[in-house]
């Protein structure tokens, strides 16, 4: 059976492991993002998801990629965090942020979901923050509440097709974006784990194989699964 995975930012990260787990599984897999995966074997477009025009300007080329495919797995992954307020987010930041976050997925799903079979499977990458808030992350927690919201209106959308769905919520990962976000101090990496009933971050492979096991498992859809190593309610 011709397997395909379709994810994007799989350059780095969440999205690095998931590629590699699903290389490991003999899936055919594509990254879409701005930069290539490195894994061999990745069919990569190197695209901009923040561009109005990219998903017109590569469809034709994706579509080609996926014939054939008996069974795909489409995982939104890429994303974007920034540091705002509700007293200091600028419009145009917004817009970025959605843009890579939301709307991207649902560009996406506009073109494949038609070429998508039976068994079939869609993995919407929310986060922690799409559950609850912080300060200082207004954009992205916005963003992660409505991908959330995304998923749910897939599954309805999605009745009868044999397609399924989750969001799947990561908790703190050890991923390039949160060091970027979070900055070198180690206090602050301390503060963290002890918050986390396992006094840890979690590994982006870790979260790879929770986006498998939803991937290959229908009874979960329209399902929100957390991935944080249990968090410690104060």
């Amino acid at each position: 059976m011709s397997k395909v995975l379709v994810i994007t930012g799989a350059s780095k990260g969440i999205g690095l492991a998931t590629a590699k787990h699903f290389l490991s599984e003999d899936y055919r897999v594509i990254n879409l993002s701005r930069s290539p995966c490195p894994l061999k074997g990745v069919v990569n477009f190197c695209v901009d998801l923040l561009s109005h025009t990219w998903c017109a300007e590569n469809s034709v080329a994706l579509l080609t990629q996926i014939e054939g495919a008996e069974q795909i797995v489409l995982v939104h992954n890429a994303a974007m965090m920034t540091k705002e307020t509700v007293n200091d987010i600028s419009a145009d930041t917004l817009r970025k942020v959605l843009q890579l976050n939301v709307v991207a997925p649902a560009e996406l799903n506009s073109l494949l979901i038609p070429h998508m079979n039976e068994g079939s499977s869609i993995a919407y990458i929310s986060s922690t923050l799409g559950r609850k808030a912080v300060a200082n992350t207004h954009a992205y927690v916005i963003s992660k509440h409505a991908v959330i919201g995304q998923m749910r209106a897939t599954c309805q959308d999605l009745a009868g097709t044999m397609i399924h769905t989750a969001a799947i919520c990561p908790g703190f990962t050890e991923t390039e974006m949160l060091s970027e976000h979070l900055g070198a101090n180690p206090d602050v990496y301390d503060q963290i784990t002890a918050t986390i009933a396992h006094r840890r971050l979690a590994q982006p492979s870790e979260i790879a194989e929770t986006i498998w096991f939803v991937s290959q498992t229908p009874v979960i859809n329209g399902t929100v699964l957390d991935a944080n190593l249990g968090q410690i309610e104060t």
